[in-house]
């Protein structure tokens, strides 16, 4: 059977939004399988290998955590991650990881770089933080299913005119409050706000991303009643009803 390489990028840093869930998730779900899962961290100063992991994910942080991310990202991992990128890998970033996937974040008069794997570029705007529980609607290519969780985010996100957004809000405030978008979606890179953590409240979303990175096709589990139910708890709260699976 395959094994999911997971690969998790600053850990120790970023990680406030209770996104040790998301990759425990990503674990049970091929360990129920008989899949083999593989965990992996690359932190300050440390080289990434883009043929080493099939799934890259970085979480949320601190402004300072995330000013020392910035920084060292740009120089350490681009190029493997632009690497890993190009050759079908899946790259899941949320909240501050989601941020420095684009160009620059303009934070408090200074700049800090982005890896440009994505056309975007996130701004501290005046005015009240983006935060509450937030629903959109994406399609994955699988037709057009809720992602529910929780933003909470004083950044503003822009995508250039090419990119496209993980999804349409339904509910919530999404990339900058006024465009309507949330996220952004290029081929196997993933780019979302939304945390609480991700996973554990989209079991639909985590199987779709081991499914990419693997290139296997999954057989549903017997636990959907929990999976739906944890879903349906998530769109409740942020006052999204059953319109969409």
């Amino acid at each position: 059977m395959p094994t999911l390489r997971v690969c998790s990028l600053y850990p120790e840093l970023m990680n406030i939004y209770a996104d040790r869930g998301n990759i425990a998730v990503l674990r049970a779900r091929c360990e129920w399988r008989g899949l083999g899962f593989e965990h992996a961290a690359a932190s300050l100063g440390a080289p990434l290998d883009p043929d080493a992991h099939d799934l890259f994910y970085m979480g949320g942080g601190q402004d300072r955590d995330q000013i020392a991310v910035a920084h060292d990202m740009a120089a350490t991992k681009r190029e493997a991650l632009h690497a890993a990128a190009g050759r079908g890998a899946v790259v899941l970033a949320v909240c501050g990881g989601y941020q420095l996937l684009g160009h620059s974040y303009e934070l408090g008069g200074d700049e800090l770089p982005g890896v440009g794997l994505v056309d975007l570029r996130t701004v501290r705007e005046p005015g009240p933080r983006l935060i509450g529980n937030c629903a959109i609607e994406a399609d994955l290519g699988t037709g057009s299913r809720v992602i529910a969780g929780f933003e909470n985010h004083g950044g503003r996100t822009h995508l250039g005119p090419e990119e496209r957004p993980l999804g349409r809000v339904l509910a919530g405030h999404g990339n900058n409050g006024s465009d309507g978008f949330e996220g952004v979606h290029r081929d196997n890179v993933i780019g979302t706000y939304l945390h609480g953590p991700l996973l554990p409240k989209n079991i639909w979303l985590a199987d779709h991303l081991i499914e990419l990175a693997l290139g296997v096709e999954l057989e549903p589990l017997a636990d959907q009643q929990f999976e739906d139910g944890a879903h349906a708890s998530a769109r409740r709260a942020a006052g999204v009803q059953a319109r969409l699976n």
